[in-house]
């Protein structure tokens, strides 16, 4: 069959990126892993679902309680709330990242785009200072809103890679940046920590949600603060498009450039593959760090200061992951790193599946393997993406991406959601997280990663 021919993509020639300008991308990572870690990670799960079980008409600090809920007059199982809630999250991220996406490929203020989506879900974090008694609802909001905007500065975040290095260079920059944003989210969790091991008192669960609430609340601070580094040191780099833009508004122009992508995509196939196996196994993923900490509460009944630590503990060796896996993509390559690192996360589910209750150190010692698999899983799919990217459609492409990424799955949360109400078993919804995981890595074995690379109108890296 006759290979279809594209016009070639003239896009402006681009100077090297610069240490200084690396550094910035690199820390918004580090700013933006405190909502990731101390949000989504660790505080947020259990907060929402003590909320929830408020309203419900449970006692604070009462060991079970099946209690319902119903917003919008729907009849929700309490401890179903945030799975429920990290779905919708996603359902509208549907619509709003594609057009994020598009907008950064047409405007020549990228970095303003990114300052806009990181303030806006900065403030919705720290509108959880008011999120206290029952009001489930309130936060529930806030979080939609602090997710949504999370998801779209990723997304014109992530749309500088391609312009920051060459084919042999992006798992590297993007390996240390994922390390870099372990570090951040590692050291204000580590300052949450100590918060709570200081001011939490036992018999007190009250003290301990505020200071969960607070924890929160940082993040927000954390979040805004550290993003002045990179809108400081990042270039603008804007693509032909926008350079051709004439002045036009860049919101219509975004919508008018994604309905072509979404008629044209079908030209990229093997693209479109990938990021089909992309969303299966990081659904699972994303499941896993979401939950992990509603798990540990609830199922196995553990403390709030040893989720903190476990966590903590992901952080910190989530850095050398990811920097350890980077290293053996230079070896094997990225996309075989990436199939290794899936037998790794289905070996953690199993093992998650037979963990004792109230037996910290099995958990720490799970906390551990994660972290292994974690980081580079992530910073080498983001890598292999970006060569599967035309020239001048970063911004659109990545917002495809990003609809699975970073705690923004549905799938995963819908499925475990729907699980435990059924069988109101926090273990068997975990285990049925298997099949994201073998699913994935079939999908993902079958891409002929060279043919799909060349096929993007891109030079692939020596080794895949």
């Amino acid at each position: 069959m006759a290979e279809t021919v594209r016009p070639a993509v003239t896009e402006p020639a681009q100077p090297g990126s610069t240490r200084r300008e690396r550094t910035g991308w690199y820390f918004y990572d580090w700013a933006s892993a405190a909502f990731q870690t101390t949000v989504i990670t660790v505080f947020l799960g259990p907060f929402l679902t003590t909320l929830t079980k408020l309203a419900a008409g449970c006692e604070l600090g009462a060991d079970s309680c099946a209690g319902y809920v119903y917003p919008l007059g729907i009849k929700v199982a309490a401890g179903s709330f945030f799975p429920y809630l990290v779905s919708l999250s996603v359902l509208l991220t549907v619509f709003v990242l594609p057009v994020v996406g598009a907008v950064a490929d047409r405007t020549v203020h990228k970095k303003r785009l990114l300052g806009v989506a990181t303030f806006v879900g900065a403030g919705a974090t720290l509108g959880f200072a008011f999120v206290t008694g029952e009001r489930y609802l309130l936060g529930g909001a806030l979080f939609l809103i602090a997710n949504i905007c999370f998801g779209a500065a990723i997304v014109v975040y992530n749309s500088f890679l391609p312009q920051l290095g060459g084919p042999d260079e992006r798992d590297g920059i993007s390996s240390r940046g994922w390390a870099i944003g372990y570090l951040g989210g590692g050291l204000l969790l580590a300052l949450n920590l100590v918060a709570v091991s200081m001011f939490s008192e036992e018999g007190n669960p009250q003290r301990t949600l505020d200071l969960a609430r607070w924890s929160i609340v940082s993040a927000g601070v954390w979040w805004a603060a550290f993003t002045l580094l990179p809108l400081r040191w990042l270039r603008e780099r804007p693509t032909a498009a926008a350079l051709a833009g004439g002045g036009g508004n860049v919101l219509t122009d975004g919508f008018r450039q994604l309905g072509r992508t979404l008629r044209g995509i079908k030209a990229y196939p093997l693209t479109l593959f990938f990021l089909l196996a992309f969303l299966v196994f990081n659904d699972g993923i994303q499941t896993v760090i979401a939950l992990a900490s509603q798990y540990g509460s609830e199922e196995l009944r553990l403390e709030q200061s040893t989720l903190i630590v476990t966590i903590l503990l992901v952080q910190f060796v989530a850095f050398g992951g990811a920097l350890a896996l980077g290293a053996l993509a230079r070896r094997i390559g990225a996309w075989k790193t990436v199939l290794l690192s899936l037998v790794g996360w289905t070996g953690v589910i199993i093992a998650a599946f037979w963990l004792p209750a109230e037996a910290p150190l099995p958990f720490m010692i799970l906390g551990g393997c994660i972290g292994l698999v974690l980081g580079g899983s992530q910073a080498l799919s983001r890598s292999l993406f970006s060569q599967l990217i035309p020239a001048g459609k970063e911004g659109e492409y990545y917002g495809f991406y990003k609809i699975s990424d970073k705690g923004t799955s549905w799938l995963g949360p819908l499925f475990f959601g729907l699980v435990f109400q059924l069988t109101a078993s926090y273990r068997v919804g975990l285990i049925s997280l298997l099949i994201f995981f073998v699913v994935g890595f079939a999908l993902l074995a079958a891409v002929p990663m060279r043919r799909a690379i060349v096929a993007a109108g891109n030079t692939p890296p020596r080794v895949l």
